[in-house]
């Protein structure tokens, strides 16, 4: 079984390729835009049709969030046409699809985890675009799993853990927003969670079934929380202070509340979810390696 990783350079893309020893029965080809440009139709379809994949774990994105507001033709090329591409021509060549999605296509104003059938109403270009990734691929190939995520984080690439880290080096305090509230995601969870699925199909033990599904840690926190939590882990003595969205603009509006409830990827495919604390312990253990 090959299972073809785009957007392997990533933060889930890296770790993937980390945790793909572990998976022994499949082989696995990792390609990044230098190796294939998952926006050209041609290419792929010319991919596909030299290595014939069996899945395709789409880890690819534009998540400049802000940048994407200012100009979105990138976000879009990447974030909605390529999934329709990936889905169009995985169907012709009998590939199951796996794509990451994101948080962001809700608009924060619920009061209870998100389910993967409540109304979506993405409030930024970013959102808009992997929304429309969603249906894309959707519509291109019935068969594919679409994987929701937040707050994705881990030792490779850029992400708020790094940042929070370099900061604390550069400075004595940080401030940090109280008022959005949501659950840190481990890649390196995230990696096994995804090829515990392609396992288990594999071996009989879970039937795959196409949808929507949420995935991140267990637990809920503020950004202002994973931070504290972030340089306590790393025993670090810089102070945060909390602070309100309205204090720190951005271009891009975040949800504020993004917890999302992981109920159905547990029950359809028996994945088992870590804590977010204990996921952040073992993360800046490697980062210390």
């Amino acid at each position: 079984m090959k299972i073809l990783v785009t957007g392997a350079d990533g933060q889930l893309g890296s770790e993937l390729r980390k945790c793909s020893g572990e998976f022994s029965e499949f082989e696995f080809i990792f390609t990044d835009i230098n190796d294939l440009d998952i926006a050209k139709w041609k290419d792929v379809e010319a991919y596909f049709k030299q290595h014939q994949p069996n899945y395709v774990i789409n880890c690819a994105a534009y998540t400049a969030v802000d940048v994407a507001e200012k100009d979105g033709f990138f976000a879009e090329l990447l974030n909605t046409k390529a999934p329709s591409f990936l889905g169009n021509i995985a169907e012709k060549y009998q590939a199951r699809v796996i794509h990451i999605s994101t948080d962001y296509v809700f608009d924060g104003t619920s009061c209870t985890p998100y389910l993967e059938k409540d109304l979506v109403n993405p409030e930024s270009i970013y959102g808009k675009t992997k929304l429309n990734g969603e249906i894309g691929l959707i519509r291109e190939n019935a068969s594919a799993i679409i994987i929701r995520t937040s707050w994705l984080y881990s030792q490779y690439g850029k992400n708020f853990l790094k940042t929070i880290l370099r900061l604390s080096e550069e400075r004595d305090k940080l401030k940090v927003v109280y008022d959005q509230v949501g659950t840190p995601t481990y890649a390196g969870d995230l990696a096994r969670a995804i090829l515990m699925i392609i396992s288990k199909t594999e071996k009989k033990e879970v039937v795959w079934k196409p949808g929507i599904y949420h995935y991140s840690n267990e637990g809920v926190c503020s950004w202002y929380d994973f931070a504290k939590a972030i340089l306590e882990e790393y025993q670090s003595e810089c102070e945060v202070l909390p602070i309100e969205t309205v204090d720190y603009p951005t271009p891009a509006r975040r949800p504020a509340y993004a917890v999302l409830n992981k109920s159905k990827i547990k029950l359809i495919f028996g994945v088992q979810i870590p804590y977010w604390r204990d996921s952040l312990r073992q993360c800046i253990r490697e980062i210390k390696k």
